[in-house]
């Protein structure tokens, strides 16, 4: 039988998908992701985190009832975050789905497949990246309490996963010769504290740098609070550690981060930021900011500009605050900021942004660097460097030159490491010619 999952949202469900296939294996044809071929059984694996991302999740449900009115999909399955918190609901509204499981439900949704989940297996996944970088899920939930996130109703308190498991897991992805690690979970620099009663990432780093193969490893999702400097000797001292680092900030007002319960104040982030550039020199930074929350005033947004006037984020990304039924946020704070004006000020942010992201990229214009292809087409290869993470990040395009390259089949490189130097601008991608192969 044909088997395909679907995945939506984050990279945490792309890495629980991943795992629920490597139990399949075997048993089960596996169909990839972007194939539109019919199939016996397909799997929605869904994102509930806010009401863009529900919309999209339930848009692919009803795409998927399509095909299967036509024929081409027998039988749906849906699970992660949106079947999980509304697992009451959506059978009633969507019964054309044959079966519901919630976010932690992995084994089950083997079990329901018939295959009887192989513990010698939990380390093992069938990889829906390309195949030479993977997500390495490090913890799963939260023990955070921020006002306006879900993530701990949904998926739960958070559980790390123990170090040996990921060392083994990093070793097995490597043999797939995957070469660039990013370590992700709810909040990265939580990892330890259930397990080991403190926080463990700056050791988890180490000891997955020694695994032979892995060339690069990067860090999302970390929590401004308590941070651990140790990861930053780590970034700063480590060659496979990347001087790349996704923090979500949210804002920097004392107000709106003590509504958001983010357990910081704007000082305290300051001083973080100030640390992390003097600790490890040309460190690149992304942050999410949440304008239009809760107590945020024409006063508290201007000083949020200011920040990042001040910060100079190489990356930054920004949401709307979307009141979210469960939360602190939703039963305790009227979401008085109207829509319109939470998106005029995501548009002056965004703008402040592009002009700090555009004279970042003109900075590196003249420098050489190291990046790994990604992909090929038109004549031009995708690439990325060590300040450049897949997906969220922008691009470097490297002009394919069939002089210089001559007898060098495009297609292999991908995968590969390749020196470029910097020959252009904007303020989402750069433009980079071929140095050496």
């Amino acid at each position: 039988m044909k088997i395909q999952i679907q995945t939506l949202g984050c990279s945490k469900n792309r890495v629980d998908s991943e795992h629920i296939l490597a139990q399949l294996e075997g048993a089960y044809e596996i169909v990839p992701e972007n194939s539109m071929e019919p199939v016996d059984i397909q799997v929605i694996n869904t994102c509930g985190f806010i009401g863009d991302a529900k919309e999209e999740s339930i848009q692919a449900i009803f795409e998927s009832v399509e095909r299967k009115k036509a024929g081409e999909i027998g039988r749906i399955f849906v699970c992660g975050c949106l079947s999980q918190r509304y697992m009451d609901d959506m059978p009633g509204l969507i019964p054309e789905v044959d079966a519901w499981f919630g976010a932690r439900d992995l084994d089950e949704i083997v079990e329901y497949l018939g295959v009887v989940p192989d513990e010698s297996k939990n380390t093992e996944r069938v990889l829906s990246t390309p195949s030479h970088y993977a997500f390495l899920k490090i913890s799963e939930g939260c023990d955070r309490r921020c006002s306006y996130c879900a993530i701990p109703h949904i998926r739960g308190a958070h559980k790390s996963v123990p170090m040996e498991e990921l060392v083994q897991e990093a070793t097995l992805l490597a043999a797939k010769g995957v070469k660039e690690l990013i370590v992700i979970a709810q909040d990265t620099t939580y990892y330890g504290l259930d397990l080991y009663h403190r926080r463990a990432l700056a050791e988890l780093l180490q000891k997955i740098s020694e695994v032979d193969g892995i060339e690069w490893i990067r860090i999302h999702y970390s929590y401004p609070a308590n941070f651990p400097e140790d990861v930053l000797d780590q970034m700063a001292n480590n060659p496979k550690v990347c001087a790349y680092m996704d923090i979500p900030l949210q804002h920097i007002a004392d107000k709106v981060l003590d509504n958001m319960h983010r357990n910081v104040t704007g000082e305290w982030t300051r001083t973080l930021i100030r640390t992390m550039r003097e600790k490890v020199p040309g460190v690149v930074l992304r942050t999410t900011m949440i304008v239009g929350h809760p107590g945020e005033t024409k006063k508290e947004f201007n000083e949020l500009l200011e920040f990042v006037k001040e910060a100079r984020f190489e990356r930054l990304g920004a949401f709307t605050y979307s009141e979210e039924e469960g939360t602190f946020g939703a039963e305790h704070f009227k979401d008085s900021v109207s829509q319109k004006e939470k998106q005029r000020r995501l548009d002056i942010l965004m703008e402040l942004q592009s002009g700090i992201s555009l004279e970042y990229n003109q900075s590196r214009v003249g420098t050489r660097e190291r990046v790994i292809v990604d992909s090929f087409s038109e004549g031009v290869f995708v690439c990325r460097s060590r300040f450049e993470s897949p997906d969220v990040d922008g691009e470097i395009l490297v002009r394919y030159d069939p002089v210089a390259m001559e007898g060098v089949d495009p297609y292999s490189l991908i995968g590969e490491f390749i020196e470029v130097e910097i020959v252009g601008a904007d303020e989402y991608d750069l433009i980079a010619d071929v140095v050496e192969i």
